[in-house]
């Protein structure tokens, strides 16, 4: 059984890793949270937050403040190590939705020689089926004497964007371990500080149930976009349709939008097309149908643009989802990106989430956008927008793909 509290070392001070290692340092663990980024371990070490995520500059300042949680960026010994990267995609064999484990492989092997007899290592980084036995793997295979004497499990996270803190203590967790005694010292870890249930299984079981839980969502969302498609073809008001189906008790169809982001939703069903190729058949077509609706908002904006000399056109929102400053896998970001490649008029992109100089182009204020957009498209749903006079815009062409505009 674990101690009740601990060293712990969290590998990643990332959207998921920073708020684990400072809830985790605010319940009298003392963390060692570890980041290849120097400017964010001195942000963090100063008290301060390089990302954003409601209420998390109180909960890192306080732990802090606390002198449980430090930054740095190399690792020590400790009692449990959480690894918290990135698994993004690369390409292989010309497939370029392969997954990408590099960064939980480069974090498995950096821990290494801080590794100690009783050692447990939570691998938390949404990933492919098998990828805790690999993290295992790397580790006896670099340290034979640590076999069968470190324990290894998967926990993923489960929290959204926006509402981290509250759903990193609410909401269930499974955890996955190689053996039951990484099941137990797992549990007690994550008792420390959650609310929810702790689901306890094996490391694959536990890895493909995070999967899945993004891939349901995925074919969900993928058949509001393809109904969205339906819908603009046939004349009808996709929003007032989806309104009245779900009307009916046992439908909840959910809301289209020009595409899908997020480092879970828009990845992770690619990982289990990796695992399964021949059997993901539903999976692989709903993501099919979810990458392409950029394209499509894309064809609609130059249809639009082609009846102006010299368009201006306002792209309201780059991040992917609403109201945070998340930027990965952005459908939105990639929209942008391509309309300003292919220069069919003078682009203007605005964001109140994210800050300026973040990205290779400049961001204009909302007020600007609203005065000298010919066509304005709504990429992302965020609470400025809503909240935009719709008769200041009613002699502007409107692309709304988020029905925010209504």
């Amino acid at each position: 059984m674990a101690r009740i509290t601990q060293k712990i070392i969290v590998m990643g001070l990332g959207y998921i890793g920073l708020p684990t290692a400072s809830m985790l340092a605010t319940k009298g663990h003392q963390v060692l949270g570890v980041d290849v980024n120097k400017d964010a371990v001195e942000t963090i070490n100063s008290g301060h937050i390089h990302i954003v995520e409601p209420d998390l500059d109180v909960l890192v300042r306080s732990a802090v403040n606390s002198g449980n949680l430090k930054a740095s960026k190399e690792p020590e010994e400790g009692d449990t190590f959480i690894i918290a990267v990135p698994t993004p995609f690369k390409e292989v064999d010309g497939n370029p939705k392969a997954p990408d484990l590099s960064y939980v492989e480069a974090a498995t092997r950096t821990i290494v020689p801080y590794l100690r007899p009783g050692n447990l290592v939570i691998l938390e980084s949404t990933s492919p089926v098998g990828t805790t036995e690999l993290v295992y793997r790397i580790i006896v295979e670099s340290r034979p004497e640590l076999e069968g004497e470190v324990h290894a499990a998967h926990c993923p996270e489960r929290v959204l964007p926006g509402h981290i803190l509250r759903e990193l203590v609410d909401n269930d967790r499974i955890i996955g371990g190689l053996t039951k005694a990484a099941n137990e010292q797992a549990r007690a870890l994550y008792k420390s500080f959650c609310n929810g249930a702790i689901l306890l299984t094996d490391s694959r079981t536990a890895e493909l149930s995070k999967l899945v839980e993004n891939s349901f969502r995925d074919v969900n969302i993928a058949f509001a976009n393809e109904l969205s498609v339906i819908c603009d073809h046939l004349g009808i008001n996709v929003w007032e349709t989806i309104a009245l189906a779900n009307r009916h008790p046992r439908v909840n169809i959910l809301q289209p939008g020009p595409g899908v982001g997020g480092h879970c939703i828009a990845v992770d069903p690619w990982f289990i097309v990796s695992s399964a190729p021949q059997q993901a058949r539903l999976i692989r077509t709903a993501r099919q149908v979810n990458d392409d609706k950029p394209h499509w908002v894309i064809e609609k904006v130059k249809a639009k643009a082609a009846r102006f000399k010299s368009p201006v056109i306002g792209c309201l929102g780059l991040t992917f989802k609403a109201n945070i400053d998340d930027l990965r896998e952005s459908p939105a970001l990639d929209i942008v990106r391509e309309l300003l490649r292919l220069n069919i008029g003078q682009l203007l992109a605005c964001d109140p989430n994210v800050q300026p100089g973040k990205l290779e182009f400049a961001l204009a204020p909302l007020k600007q956008v609203l005065k000298d957009a010919d066509i304005l498209v709504l990429l992302v749903d965020h609470g400025e927008f809503k909240e935009i006079d719709l008769d200041s815009i009613r002699d502007k062409v409107v692309i709304d793909t988020r029905g925010a505009l209504r």
